[in-house]
């Protein structure tokens, strides 16, 4: 089969997903509508685009819908769709049995007065990994927060950019978050490997955070420590040790709704009838992002066939060839101006790294790239920017919250900053993790 020829024309159908899903944000904001961005949903936006790429094809009618069908029905969407749903339904089991609370507690209990900021910081990010998901972190966490802001005279800013800190940093580790099941499954990769690349900068970053906010003088109020059963964490921290030691991740979820309705049952009478409607739930919770997956495969498929994604990779190269000699670096700096550039357009991580990704793995194939490397690289710098997006849900969400300026909360997300430093540096001056001459492990 001979090779694709580059056609900048293929991507005018992604620049048409852009433009309405911008656009159409830009337009609500002026209007000073809350949640701006997240007026039109994104599968909505797509379609027009996909009716372009379909129109835009030189094949037949027949052909051009079975390439968008191939696209749709690929191994990796629709695996990466029933992870969406089963870490949906996990999500919504272990809250409503009482393990966000739980987890809270744990850390409201252990953190000394003196240390409310990196103790605030250190709760979202555990709490953020065990739920994978930051809106579902902040959610949970700005009552708390609010209240110590306001009983030790904290700068709302300041605090609520530290608890979106901390939800960044789940976020972008967690196995159960829509941003690494998206990442490890266009990079073909294991999620427990991808976690340790990961690790290897968000760790730093995080030490470094939890160093600097520990030098900001605060009051030392006391912390009101909310009534929990402890144990009802143990869910979140089995599914984490189960991924990490290497477990299938369709096993590892399903291990963790059991033990999460099985817990519930025990502390609060759950009954089936109620774990049955909280699993349909979490299903329902991921409808956005499975419809989004579905529709971006196949509009993928078409764009890839008539040569923009080809292009795209070209431009990608020839840019980032000129900041460094090495291939492996030049993928490295491609893959995070990619994510960084897209993020800033559409708004949203998760759609970030599904827009990007299939550009990101040509990039690293190119530059020799192991796919844990380009999946980090890849979850990363979308969290990063994500998080200090003013226009982002969680900045919009924390400054309705506290009553302050979405910039103000986005201007103090620290840890996002140190993040993107120590990325980079890392990109910079550490021999990234190379490609194997030959593999056959799993993608899941």
């Amino acid at each position: 089969m001979s090779e694709v020829r580059a056609n900048p024309v293929a991507l005018l159908p992604l620049a048409v997903f852009l433009a309405l899903f911008l656009g159409t944000g830009i337009y609500y904001h002026q209007q000073g509508v809350d949640m701006a961005f997240y007026q039109l949903a994104a599968p909505v936006a797509i379609l027009p685009a996909i009716i372009l790429a379909v129109a835009l094809s030189k094949e037949s009618l027949n052909q051009r819908i079975a390439t968008f069908i191939e696209g749709v029905g690929h191994n990796n969407i629709i695996t990466m769709c029933l992870i969406y749903l089963l870490a949906g339904a996990f999500s919504t089991v272990a809250a409503a049995t009482g393990g966000v609370d739980a987890v809270v507690a744990l850390g409201l209990s252990i953190i000394p007065p003196a240390f409310i900021l990196p103790g605030i910081f250190v709760i979202a990010a555990v709490v953020s990994t065990a739920m994978g998901t930051s809106m579902g972190t902040l959610a949970a966490l700005t009552p708390v927060a609010l209240g110590l802001s306001q009983a030790a005279g904290i700068n709302p800013a300041l605090m609520a950019g530290v608890l979106v800190s901390g939800a960044m940093f789940g976020d972008n580790l967690s196995f159960i978050s829509d941003t690494t099941i998206a990442s490890t499954r266009t990079q073909g990769c294991e999620m427990k490997d991808k976690f340790k690349a990961n690790l290897r900068i968000a760790l730093p970053a995080a030490l470094v955070t939890i160093i600097w906010l520990s030098f900001i003088d605060v009051d030392k109020a006391p912390l009101e420590v909310p009534e929990a059963k402890l144990w009802l964490a143990i869910p979140y921290f089995a599914i984490i040790a189960l991924a990490v030691a290497g477990l299938n991740v369709f096993v590892v979820l399903t291990l963790g709704i059991v033990m999460a309705a099985v817990f519930g049952m025990l502390a609060i009478d759950y009954q089936l009838v109620t774990l049955s409607q909280d699993i349909y739930a979490g299903f329902e919770s991921m409808q956005e992002i499975f419809l989004l997956s579905l529709f971006i495969g196949g509009l993928s498929a078409l764009i890839r066939q008539q040569g923009g994604l080809a292009f795209l990779a070209k431009a990608v190269v020839s840019v980032t060839s000129r900041l460094s000699q090495k291939p492996s670096k030049a993928a490295g700096y491609g893959i995070a101006g990619l994510t960084a550039l897209t993020n800033l357009a559409v708004a949203n991580n998760t759609v970030t790294i599904l827009l990007s990704g299939e550009v990101s793995k040509k990039l690293a194939e190119e530059g020799q790239l192991a796919p844990k490397q380009s999946a980090s690289f890849l979850d990363i710098f979308a969290c990063v920017v994500q998080g200090v997006l003013p226009y982002g849900a969680q900045a919009l969400l924390l400054g309705a919250s506290f009553g302050i300026s979405p910039l103000a909360v986005s201007m103090n997300t620290f840890y996002c900053f140190i993040l993107a430093v120590v990325a980079l540096a890392y990109i910079t001056f550490f021999k990234p993790l190379m490609r194997e001459p030959a593999t056959s492990a799993s993608p899941v």
